[in-house]
């Protein structure tokens, strides 16, 4: 399982024209999910954001987690994080699930998030045609792999 975490000022999704969900200061993360993810992935992605202490604290030093800001956390799903563009031009997705196991794995991670953070978390659509707007913060930008543990 991969996230690419952002922090931001704001985020929100629209789809066909309409706003889908959106937030305010928090985490923007777009989940990528392979075959092979489990609930084990999913307990240590969880954990780890909202653990992340990248909010600033009152000297400005990133010290502070999304839970200790009380800031908001918006999932979007996006198999393309998990390209391979080892060969030739054309990204390979064949290690991204399928809907049929990425949608469960979704969102049980969504459900053990908000259950980490003790917040709703508002979500895109899977598999839908999604405008990602945000203003990040800083900007920070974070990768995080459940394989690699890093």
């Amino acid at each position: 399982m991969r996230a690419l975490i952002q922090r931001v000022k704001k985020a929100s999704v629209t789809i066909e024209g309409k706003i889908f969900s959106e937030i305010n200061q928090g985490l923007l993360i777009l989940l990528g999910i392979e075959t092979e993810d489990t609930q084990e992935d999913i307990n240590w992605l969880a954990q780890k954001i909202a653990r992340l202490r990248i909010f600033s604290d009152e000297n400005d030093a990133m010290n502070l987690s999304v839970q200790d800001i009380n800031g908001d956390c918006l999932v979007v799903s996006q198999f393309t994080l998990h390209a391979n563009t080892k060969k030739g031009n054309r990204p390979s997705f064949i290690n991204a699930a399928k809907p049929e196991i990425a949608i469960p794995l979704y969102e049980k991670f969504i459900f053990q998030l908000e259950t980490e953070t003790t917040k709703k978390v508002q979500t895109g659509s899977f598999g839908a045609m999604m405008d990602v707007a945000l203003i990040n913060d800083g900007p920070v930008t974070i990768w995080i792999d459940s394989k690699r543990r890093e």
